[in-house]
């Protein structure tokens, strides 16, 4: 297997996540819109609608070389396009060195890249919306439970754990976890601690990585978000802003105008009011037995245990305001989660090290 990835070839797996990283900016782009992913089958540009070919779609370069525009209408074109075919390129990278050239476990680097794939969509919708689709974290599970499946076929024995089967130990892990600091922040503080979309993240992050290493994930997403968290927060400066609907689908006052923020602010402020403990208790319940995955091909399913439509159209979501200090968690969440993607060996050596230090000889 050494002589099948040779050291230069990280460059092509890296290159072939850039190739990802651009079919991710049309999930990052179509699902939270309730958009086709096959309809229409060509990407396209948002502004002008005019169908992109390839002088517009090789990853990185084409946004830098035609300086951050639309070819044919000249619109500015977000630099979320580059960042995330750059994020996409350097993880899978990363993941090829690790497990092709430096080891020889094909299904892990698969299994590992389409899980990174997931959580870098996961990462610049909810920065921008406040929001996870049910359709990514869904995956994310589904991709934990197909490296358990071949896990066990290949009578491997990190497949068990806890004398159930990892993945769902995983699963049970990411749930209990965030789901747990959702409760304790409700209570405590009489305020909503944490999305539910992170604690559906979680289950899949725990699915695909297992317990030890998914609750290393949150830990390292803690210190991801105090660091990071900060910066962004004085970014941000004095805004005020409306979270859960995106620009392009905020009510404007007349067409052609600003929407109206601070108005709009003030108002959902006025009327914003932490969840009740029962409804979170049932959601958590639904989280654990997956019935929001099910409800992805179940409708009524869903609605009857959540109360809620499965789909909610961007313009019909829920709007809050976003205060100065409001910093979503998931991001950084996803962003612990690649890291032990990547770094699993050296981040739980670091662990036992520390264990050895704090109590010499239990390890």
């Amino acid at each position: 297997m050494q002589e099948l990835f040779p050291t230069w070839t990280w460059l092509i797996g890296a290159w072939i996540g850039a190739f990802f990283g651009s079919f991710l900016n049309v999930v990052i782009y179509r699902i939270p819109r309730g958009l086709s992913l096959n309809e229409p089958k060509n990407s396209f540009c948002p502004k002008c609608k005019h169908r992109l070919m390839v002088p517009d779609l090789v990853p990185m370069l084409s946004w830098v070389f035609l300086g951050g525009k639309c070819r044919h209408c000249r619109a500015k074109v977000s630099s979320r396009y580059f960042f995330v075919e750059l994020l996409t390129f350097a993880i899978w990278g990363a993941l090829w060195y690790r497990f092709l050239v430096q080891g020889s476990d094909i299904a892990m680097f698969l299994a590992y890249a389409a899980a990174g794939s997931a959580l870098v969509a996961i990462i610049f919708i909810d920065l921008e919306l406040y929001i996870i689709p049910d359709q990514i974290n869904g995956f994310l599970w589904l991709v934990g439970i197909l490296l358990n499946v071949w896990l066990f076929i290949a009578g491997r024995p990190e497949a068990m754990t806890w004398g159930m089967p990892s993945a769902l130990a995983g699963w049970l892990t990411g749930v209990g976890a965030i789901w747990g600091i959702a409760i304790f922040g409700r209570v405590l503080f009489g305020k909503d601690a944490m999305g539910h979309g992170d604690i559906k993240m979680a289950r899949g992050v725990g699915a695909v990585v297992f317990p030890a290493a998914a609750l290393m994930s949150f830990g390292v997403a803690v210190l991801f978000g105090a660091v990071f968290g900060i910066v962004q927060i004085l970014a941000r400066g004095g805004e005020r802003r409306v979270g859960g609907v995106p620009s392009d689908v905020l009510n404007t006052k007349e067409p052609g105008s600003e929407p109206d923020v601070e108005s709009s602010a003030s108002e959902i402020e006025a009327d914003w009011e932490p969840e009740p403990i029962p409804v979170l208790l049932k959601c958590g319940l639904g989280y654990l037995l997956c019935v929001d995955i099910a409800g992805l091909y179940v409708p009524r399913l869903y609605e009857r245990w959540f109360g809620e439509p499965q789909f909610v159209p961007l313009e019909e979501e829920e709007a809050f305001e976003v205060e100065r200090t409001m910093i979503p968690f998931g991001p950084y969440l996803a962003l612990g989660a690649i890291a032990v993607l990547i770094f699993q060996k050296e981040l739980l050596g670091l662990v036992d090290a520390y264990l050895n230090w704090v109590a010499p000889g239990t390890r």
